[in-house]
């Protein structure tokens, strides 16, 4: 049998690269200058580069299982996440942080539905999200419902980081809230004004917020 990967590699370092040499070259000799930090979900389906249209240089990425990220609680262990975030805001200056949740995120109905019991760093992991679960059986409209509550509650921890709020409030930083419908190719952003998340191909921005309190079309605060 073939290795696939390996014929990826060959076929990366033989057609693609050329095509794109002096571009890997730039990145080397003028260093990354990424303006957007995308924290995306750890899910196959979601391809960050092929959403955003992205090239090499252009995304600072992070992903983990359900695109959380963890409270702003100044301890010191080892957090990737918060390491990336602090590298992104500090070192790399970015411009912009997108959250990029998506649909049948196997994250959020695990979340419902509870981890193996082996899987201990995950239940610990999973418990990021337990104030965006609904008091309800985990219906597909419950479901949709918490993975785009999810990434709001991440955007609200974002600004607890105080290198995030301060680069935001000062106007150099924007956060923006996606929420990725795999099976209709389109990406909803959220709308703080509007409370609500808006496809992209109907919205005039690609997201704004957060604003406190978030509160839902329904009336439902988001704390």
């Amino acid at each position: 049998m073939p290795d696939d990967l390996l014929l990826r590699l060959r076929d990366f370092h033989e057609d693609y690269f050329p095509r794109h040499q002096q571009r890997f070259q730039d990145l080397v000799a003028q260093g990354q200058h990424p303006k957007t930090l995308f924290i995306g979900c750890s899910d196959s389906r979601l391809v960050p580069y092929l959403l955003t249209g992205a090239a090499p240089g252009d995304l600072f990425i992070v992903r983990n299982v359900g695109a959380f990220v963890p409270p702003y609680d100044q301890s010191h262990g080892l957090h990737g996440t918060m390491a990336a975030i602090e590298f992104a805001v500090l070192g790399l200056k970015v411009e912009r942080i997108i959250v990029c949740g998506h649909s049948h995120c196997g994250a959020i109905r695990t979340a419902y539905e509870g981890a193996p019991e082996e899987a201990v760093a995950l239940k610990a992991w999973l418990r990021l999200a337990d104030e965006a679960l609904l008091p309800v059986q985990p219906s597909p409209e419950a479901l949709c419902r918490t993975e785009q509550r999810a990434v709001v509650l991440q955007l609200m921890r974002l600004m607890d980081y105080p290198m995030v709020r301060r680069a935001v409030e000062a106007g150099h930083l924007t956060l923006h809230g996606w929420h990725y419908v795999i099976e209709q190719g389109e990406v909803h952003v959220f709308d703080a004004v509007r409370g609500a998340f808006v496809p992209a191909s109907e919205s005039d921005h690609s997201g704004t917020g957060p604003y406190l309190p978030y509160v839902e079309h329904d009336g439902q605060v988001l704390e």
